[in-house]
């Protein structure tokens, strides 16, 4: 707990700095250097805003002061025209957020991976975070093949039969082209058994992106809270994305209370921001 309360003090010590500066001289203010920009770009998963409409959505991003979105079908859906996706684009370029990638797209037919692959060309992104059942994982990696669009593959927990833990995902397409890779669902691999710093380091060369959560317990039992209140050990994780050189977002998806998700983002944001900045690289 006295760790929790040391990140969280250093965010606040940070804000409060922030809304005094203006009011002090330019002598009195300490001699002090800026604080160092987060080496670990965070972001959010667009299933944390499935309650909401867009523009509420990204008025909460701004709020948290979030950046990056992987963008649900929920609020652009599969079959969206072009002018749906610009404008849909439009919204999120004009608060300076950025699209890094769509999903989760699940994809149980070969024309349902046919339809991801065109929608994510469509919207112009780099990366789908997807689910397709293994055999349709020949079909995906041509789809990747063709349109050079990155595949990572989520896990969902002890429920999910096909790929409950990273290290299922890994099995399939570990000798597959190497823009198949991993999104590590952090929480549900926890509750799967697999430990988040660990299956970084094992899977590194294909972990594309990160869903970050916390669980209150490392069972099938376990249930999603706020970054820092559950079981998972958030410095060992940030070391090992240090270690591997990560170079994808970390988002979170916040699943706790889905009809009031800000307040837990801000807190899960504030305290990943505080492990990382504490944490020597």
């Amino acid at each position: 707990m006295s760790s929790r309360r040391n990140f969280l003090l250093q965010a606040s010590l940070g804000l409060a700095a922030t809304g005094l500066s203006p009011l002090l001289s330019a002598a009195a203010r300490p001699a002090v250097p800026p604080p160092a920009k987060d080496r670990l770009s965070v972001g959010v998963a667009g299933y944390t805003f499935a309650r909401f409409k867009l523009d509420q959505a990204i008025a909460m991003m701004q709020r948290a002061n979030i950046r990056h979105i992987s963008v649900k079908d929920i609020h652009l859906p599969l079959q969206s025209s072009p002018e749906q996706i610009a404008a849909v684009r439009s919204q999120f370029r004009d608060a300076d957020i950025n699209v890094y990638a769509v999903g989760v797209i699940y994809m149980k037919t070969r024309q349902a991976v046919e339809e991801a692959f065109a929608y994510a060309k469509k919207v112009g992104v780099p990366m789908i975070v997807g689910v397709p059942t293994p055999e349709l994982l020949d079909d995906a990696e041509q789809q990747v093949k063709q349109h050079n669009i990155r595949l990572a593959i989520h896990n969902h927990g002890p429920e999910d039969a096909l790929y409950p833990g990273p290290r299922n995902a890994w099995e399939h397409i570990r000798h597959r082209d190497a823009r198949m890779g991993l999104c590590i669902d952090i929480g549900h691999a926890t509750r799967a058994g697999e430990d988040p710093a660990r299956a970084v380091l094992a899977y590194q060369e294909r972990v594309f992106d990160l869903h970050l959560k916390d669980v209150t317990a490392a069972s099938k039992d376990g249930k999603p809270t706020e970054i820092g209140r559950g079981v998972i050990d958030f410095a060992s994780l940030v070391r090992a994305l240090d270690k591997v050189r990560y170079q994808g977002i970390c988002s979170i998806e916040y699943e706790k209370d889905m009809k009031d998700p800000l307040p837990g983002i801000a807190e899960s944001a504030g305290y990943f921001k505080g492990v990382v900045n504490t944490v020597k690289a």
